[in-house]
Parts: structure tokens; C-alpha cells; sequence
């Protein structure tokens, strides 16, 4: 039984940014976490995360802080039919400024590549298992208990009742739609400083069947990314994961956006910068209907900057920052915010003045870091923010498109970029040696004039017996 001695803790929201600060807080404290829906037993979508729906990826910096938060927790999702990639030898990925990067196989960087279901289901079984831990289901948080000063509990709605529930800390991981900026202007701080960058991005995505023979391989990951330079901005992601299945993200910007429509789905993804993601579906069994989305502006609140921050209060992931999906930040930015937390509460009492600030100023160092990487591209898209770029973000956007293309052909760039992409290494990595000295001199290698996808790979993506996939069969092609 937990010693109840211990400091306790709420968390509020039982998303993946939730249960990584849950994990983070058990060594320290009693957990509460609190979710508004009812959590499926298995690998199931679940109302509170519409996103789920959409390609999902875990840089490496977000699998290494996995593991670091719950051994082995990465081993468990690579066991139920998850998979690391290769980046980029498993990959068939074309840059924003439209160079395609080589299969180089030197780096040591892994993406974990798997269904957000998937992920979530052996996430809560790893977290709500834990001795530490006590979740309360169809439970609402109507508010914080405290003061300016310090936030003692919340009030929360359960079963119709109203109650109070007291905690030495409490944790706001309830995602985009978090209520903490209201919630600390009833307790009369001041408005939180916030930042919108929208790129009018919006998404649609698929589920797939894995056409012809490509369940038998390690289907690359294939990837066309939209190039700010040339809105509308129009890219595409395909991501093989468990169960022989695709997952087939397309997004667009205002004025290129995709639909819901089935039907105009193989067009558009055929009208991408490089055919090559419609092309590897002409083969492919649809599952379902195609899954619609507009709500991925970059949005920021600078919670660390305010003047006065309350005792017992941190909030954390994408209530501190949602980002454009695009870049696949967000898992990775959640584990890191988590085992900063981890790390402020191995050196410092839970309960000591001043606990809570540090913990949210520890947290905001990799929300800067992806932060700047999405900015970086999406500001620069017509209408994404009410300013235009500086010169100094104009010159580093120019600086980073030439690294990219250094990266593409060189893999000492390359180890260098990943670094900085994985969330790994500070942006400063982009000045080493490993990327000045193959910029200055040139790639070793010409860019590829097309997708390194190998002719197996393209074989295994058409029908064995030659006929026409069902899709192409209703569109009468």
C-alpha cells in the first residue's frame, strides 16, 4: 500500500502527456490522475483524443526519454507490432525545399512508428499499474481550490456531485483545450502571454489496408513534405503499422486543403510535389472512411514567464504548446517535459517553496526547442501570423533549408541535422563541424532527381494478380 505520509499529487487528463507526469511524479508522490472519459481496455480510439486518428511518429530524443521515464516501455510497444525506423534508412522522405535525403544508414537516430492507439493502450497499462496510482474516471475538473499564491487541490464533478480534492501539487495535462489560463485568472493572476502561428493547415487521413505483398517487408516510411515557398503547401505521409495496415496522412494548406471526401483522396495525394504516395496506393484496400481535421495552429502559452506563479501548480504538453502535426513533435516534447519534472523533484522536495516554478521552467526547455523547429517553417506561409518574419528568422530559415540539403547528401550533416530534429541536441548542432565543414566544401554526394525508393519496394506495392485495387475500381480507372 502507498505510504500515505507522501506528498500527493493530481493529474489532470490521462493523455500520453498526463501519464508520462504521473510516472515522473510516483517516485515523489501520490498520484491522482483525473479523465474526463472512460479509458478503453485495449488499443482502441477513445473521445478525448480526436487526433489519434492521424500518423503519429516519436522522434529519438522522445524514445530515449520514454525509456528513461518506464524502461522498457518502448520493448513493449516494438512487442505488440510497433517498430523503430531507421532515420533515414528506413525512410522515403522529401524535405520541405524538395530534395530528397539519401538512405543513409550511419546515424544512430530511431523513430518509433506505431498507432496512436497502440501506443496509448500500453502507456496507461505500464502508468495506471503502478502501486502509486489511482485514476478517477468520468471525472471533470470544474476549477482550482487555492490562491494567487498557491494552489491547495481542485474542484472537481463526479457522478453528478461536486467535491473538493486536496493535493500538494496539481498538473494540468489536459491538452490543447486546457482551462489553466481562466483557471489562474479566477485565482487573480494575471493573462498568460500567448503566441498563435497557423499555417491553416488542415488534415486528412486514411486507414489502409497494406497493399500486395509489403506486409512481408519493412515497408519504408514514406514521407513528401510541403514547401512554405510554394503555397498552397500540400504534403503527405505514409506510415505502415501493426496489423498490416497503412496509415496515409495528407495535409494542406489554406487553399490547398484535402477533404473528407473518399473519392477526391487518390487524387489529391497523386497531386502531391512527387506522385509517389498516390502511386503506392492504387493498390491499396481503403478501411474506412477518410478522418478530417483543421485544428493544428501552433499555439504557445508562456507560462514561464509570468511574474508570479503559484506554489503546487505546473502544466505541462500541449496545454503549455500544441504544435502543427506535420513535424511530430508532440509525444517527444511530453516525455521530455515529464523526466524534466523527474529530474527537478530528484534534487528538491515536492512541497519546497519555489517547487513548482522550477518545474515549470524545466518543462518549457523542450517546448522552446520544437517551438522554434515548427515556427520556423510555418511562419512563413501567407497569413500565419499577423507579423511577418524578422530577417534574423529569414536568414535562419534560409540557413536551415541549406543545412537540410547538406544533411540530404552527406551523412556527417546528416548525424548533425537528425540531432537537432530528434530533439536530441540543442539547435546549436546545425554550427558544428560535422555540418560547417560539408556546407563550406559541398555534399559528397549530387541530390537524388527522384524518391529512393527501390524497385522491390514499388513491387511489392502492386496486386499480385494484376487486377485493379478496389478503389481504383469504383473511381472507374
Amino acid at each position: 500500500m502507498p505510504d500515505r505520509a507522501r506528498p500527493t499529487a493530481v493529474v489532470i487528463g490521462a493523455s500520453a502527456a498526463g501519464l508520462f507526469a504521473a510516472t515522473a511524479l510516483a517516485e515523489s508522490a501520490d498520484v491522482t490522475v483525473i479523465e474526463r472519459d472512460i479509458l478503453p481496455d485495449g488499443p482502441e480510439p477513445r473521445r478525448g483524443v480526436p487526433q489519434a486518428r492521424h500518423a503519429h511518429l516519436v522522434w529519438s530524443g522522445g524514445v530515449a526519454a520514454f525509456d528513461a521515464l518506464l524502461p522498457g516501455l518502448v520493448g513493449d510497444v516494438v512487442g505488440k507490432g510497433g517498430r523503430l525506423v531507421h532515420i533515414m534508412g528506413d525512410m522515403v522522405s522529401r524535405a520541405p525545399n524538395e530534395i530528397w535525403f539519401r538512405r543513409f544508414t550511419s546515424t544512430h537516430h530511431r523513430n518509433l512508428v506505431c498507432s496512436r492507439d497502440l501506443l496509448d493502450f500500453v502507456l496507461r497499462e505500464r502508468v495506471l499499474s503502478q502501486p502509486e496510482m489511482t485514476v478517477r474516471q468520468e471525472t471533470t475538473v470544474l476549477a482550482l481550490e487555492g490562491t494567487a499564491s498557491r494552489v491547495t487541490g481542485v474542484r472537481i464533478r463526479d457522478a453528478g456531485c461536486e467535491r473538493t480534492l486536496r493535493a500538494d501539487l496539481v498538473i494540468d495535462a489536459t491538452g490543447r483545450g486546457s482551462r489553466a489560463p481562466r483557471w489562474l485568472e479566477e485565482l487573480g493572476l494575471p493573462p498568460v502571454t500567448e503566441r498563435q502561428v497557423d499555417a491553416g493547415v488542415a488534415y486528412a487521413t486514411r486507414l489502409y489496408r497494406a497493399p500486395g505483398t509489403t506486409a512481408a517487408l519493412d515497408f519504408p516510411l514514406v514521407n513528401v513534405q510541403a514547401n512554405p515557398a510554394k503555397a498552397p503547401g500540400r504534403g503527405g505521409i505514409v506510415l505502415p503499422v501493426e496489423g498490416n495496415r497503412w496509415i496515409v496522412t495528407l495535409s494542406g494548406t489554406r487553399g490547398g486543403e484535402p477533404t473528407a471526401d473518399p473519392d477526391a483522396f487518390l487524387d489529391f495525394a497523386l497531386g502531391l510535389g512527387d506522385p509517389v504516395i498516390g502511386d503506392l496506393l492504387r493498390a491499396a484496400e481503403p478501411l474506412g472512411d477518410v478522418a478530417a481535421t483543421r485544428s493544428t495552429a501552433n499555439v504557445r502559452r508562456y507560462y514561464e514567464k509570468l511574474r508570479v506563479w503559484p506554489e503546487g501548480f505546473t502544466v505541462l504538453g500541449d496545454a503549455v504548446a500544441g504544435y502543427n502535426p506535420v513535424y511530430g513533435h508532440g509525444l517527444t516534447v511530453a516525455a521530455q517535459g515529464a523526466l524534466a519534472v523527474r529530474d527537478v523533484l530528484r534534487a528538491r522536495p515536492l512541497t519546497a517553496p519555489g517547487t513548482a516554478r522550477r518545474l515549470q521552467r524545466a518543462a518549457s526547455r523542450p517546448v522552446a526547442a520544437a517551438w522554434d523547429l515548427a515556427v520556423g517553417q510555418d511562419a512563413f506561409y501567407p497569413g500565419a501570423t499577423g507579423t511577418p518574419p524578422t530577417a534574423l528568422e529569414r536568414f535562419l530559415a534560409r540557413y536551415v533549408d541549406r543545412a537540410v540539403a547538406t544533411g540530404a547528401s552527406h551523412p556527417r550533416a546528416l548525424g548533425a541535422l537528425l540531432d537537432v530534429m530528434s530533439m536530441e541536441k540543442r539547435a546549436t548542432r546545425l554550427f558544428s563541424p560535422d555540418m560547417l565543414i560539408p556546407m563550406l566544401f559541398g555534399p559528397r554526394r549530387p541530390h537524388l532527381a527522384e524518391p529512393p525508393i527501390t524497385e522491390a519496394e514499388r513491387t511489392a506495392a502492386r496486386p499480385a494478380d494484376g487486377a485493379a485495387p478496389p478503389q481504383a475500381r469504383t473511381r472507374g480507372v
